[in-house]
């Protein structure tokens, strides 16, 4: 069974996107160069505030919508209500 890397793509997608080399994204980050090559290869597990800080680099928006009501809720909508 193949294995399909979902979130290693995104990451890798929003960076290329972006026009940002690997090295160019890892400094921003504050980590490695490849640190960040074994996240977009999911090599290596990557937490939610390193994609959230990749999203707001790279000036993308995480939006979660729930299936049943197509209701969207943002990360900074969240934190506002909390």
């Amino acid at each position: 069974m193949k294995h399909e890397r979902l979130i290693g793509d995104i990451i890798k997608y929003i960076r290329t996107n972006s026009k940002l080399t690997q090295q160019e994204l890892a400094e921003k980050l504050y980590i490695g160069r490849t640190t960040l090559s074994d996240y977009e290869r999911e090599k290596t597990d990557i937490n939610f505030d390193i994609i959230n800080n990749i999203c707001k680099i790279c000036e993308y928006e995480i939006i979660f919508r729930n299936k049943n009501t197509n209701e969207e809720i943002t990360v900074d909508n969240i934190k506002r209500k909390l």
